[in-house]
Formats: structure tokens, sequence, C-alpha cells
């Protein structure tokens, strides 16, 4: 089924649009990301506009994370309070990314400045979780049962601005989510990512919030940031295709329902090591697309020419 995309200027299979947006709203609802950084590398494997792919697919992350957080939301595994902190720097960093966005899109750098940030974020941040993950698992296995503190003590713990999350048993600076949103806003924009693969991390390590908390609060930051983020790029860059973006839609929410019953029976160490082993496989993916030569080669015959 030929379906023509008017922003993208291409035809597409609508069914394998709609199949990649199921698969990675399967993962989304699975590992609690949003799971753009998925689906833009897919869309420009297909031939989609990298501008294009990175500023429609933030319309699947809204219909994805909507339906996830909601599963979560009904078991209580969010913490409002949080979200709505991370939220907050969130509005900041998309405004931010939405601009720079623009700003590259200008002198024409945008698609190789998505290739470049997809391959060194993705491959550090992927790499770094699996090794910790790995290394979780040998303490894990090591350490003996006991009670667990509520949360470790680090440096940025000491910043102004402590606040009470209760649902997370938390006493911090709200410096600390409100940065870690701003960071992941901006993503959203430049790279047309949710910022889980970030988020879900760093409130991990970096916050110490419970485990069954993290996937839900993410989700639930991801929609309100996702949805910003897509109104300022249809109004100021202009890169938002509706038709790919209702076939994504189609897909995702319903593939994150399963994700989301099968990720409530899987263990956190398990999920972590998982979602590191696809998140380097897609950077190692868009790494030799870069350095390897294009399937389409042109040249300039300038015998013609006098």
């Amino acid at each position: 089924m030929e379906v023509y995309l008017p922003i993208a200027e291409m035809s597409v299979n609508g069914l394998l649009i709609v199949g990649m947006g199921a698969t990675v709203g399967f993962l989304s609802g699975l590992f609690g990301v949003g799971g753009g950084f998925m689906m833009t590398p897919m869309l420009i494997f297909l031939g989609i506009p990298p501008a294009v792919a990175v500023a429609t697919q933030a319309n699947q992350l809204v219909a994805a994370s909507l339906s996830g957080a909601l599963a979560h939301w009904r078991r209580r595994n969010v913490d409002v309070k949080m979200g709505l902190v991370m939220l907050a720097g969130g509005a900041v960093g998309s405004a931010i990314g939405v601009w720079l966005f623009r700003q590259l899109q200008e002198i024409g750098q945008i698609d190789l400045v998505i290739s470049l940030l997809y391959v060194g974020l993705l491959g550090f941040i992927g790499t770094s979780m699996f090794i910790e993950s790995l290394f979780a698992l040998v303490r894990r296995r090591r350490k003996a049962r006991g009670r667990r503190k509520l949360h470790r003590h680090a440096w940025f713990h000491g910043l102004p601005l402590r606040t009470r999350f209760p649902q997370s048993r938390l006493y911090i600076s709200a410096l600390v989510p409100a940065t870690i949103g701003l960071i992941g806003g901006m993503l959203v924009a430049v790279m047309g990512i949710g910022g889980g693969f970030l988020l879900v991390p760093a409130m991990i390590y970096l916050l110490d919030m419970p485990i069954g908390l993290v996937a839900g609060t993410s989700l639930f930051q991801i929609i309100f940031t996702t949805a910003a983020t897509t109104v300022m790029q249809a109004a100021v860059n202009h890169t938002v295709d509706v038709m790919l973006a209702l076939l994504l839609l189609a897909g995702g929410a319903v593939g994150v329902q399963f994700g989301t019953r099968v990720g409530s029976r899987m263990r956190g160490d398990v999920a972590r090591i998982l979602l590191s082993v696809i998140v380097v496989a897609v950077s190692a993916r868009l790494a030799i697309d870069l350095v390897g030569a294009p399937v389409d080669r042109y040249a300039i015959d300038l015998t013609g020419l006098r």
C-alpha cells in the first residue's frame, strides 16, 4: 500500500510505516523510553529526509508516551511532582532546541549534525549503560541482602531549592531534575527523540529513583515535551509531515500497550542491558552509513561544456 508523503516528497509503504510505529511503541512501553532514538534512524534508513524524520516522529512519541503513561498511571508508577519539575526544564530546552534546529537548517548542516549526534551520543550512552549494567549484575549477586538506603549523596544533592518528592522518597534540589528535563527537551527538538534513553539512566543513577517509578515518570514528562516541540517545529521550521505522523501514531498506540505488559514482568537490570544493546546497535548502523560509500553515486560530466 503506497502512500505519498507531501512534506517528505516521496512515496512509502504505509503498512511498513505502521509496523515500524508498532515496533517502536512496544519498545517504548517495555523500557519507559519515547522510542525516538530508534524511530528517527529507521525513517532515515528508509530514505526520509532527516529534518522531516526528526520533526514528524515526535507526533508518534506523543501517542506512544501517552498510552504508556496511562498504563503506568493505573499501576501508580508515576511520580507526578518529579515529572512536573522535569517538564519545566523540558519546555525551556525544547524552545532552545527548535531555535538551534532552525539555525542549522538555514546553513544546510542539519542532516549531518543529526547523524553525528546520533552516532556520538547513542554510542557513548549505550556503551556506558551496558558496562554499568554488567557491573550491577555482578554486585547484586555478591551483595548480601540488606536494607536499601533511600538515596546516595553526591555534590549536586547539596544545590539550593531542595524539595521533597514523597512518592520517590527523595529530598534533593529541584535544579537537578529540571536540568535533566532541559537536556531532554533539547534532544527532542534537535534529534527527534523523547530523551528517554537519557532520562531513564539519569533518573536511576543520578536521582536514584525507585526502578518501578522511572518508566512511568519518564513517559509522563515526554508526553508534554514532545507535544510542545511538535507544535513549534510545525510553526517555525515547517518540517512536520502529517500523513507520516498519522501512520506512526496508528502503530505506536497499539504497540506500547503490549510493551507495558511485558515490561512489568521484566527485571530492571535485564531491561537496562537490553536497552543498551539496542542503543549501541542503532549507533553502529548510523556510523556505518556515515563512512560507507553511498548507494547512489553522482558524477558531473563537463565534456559537453566549451
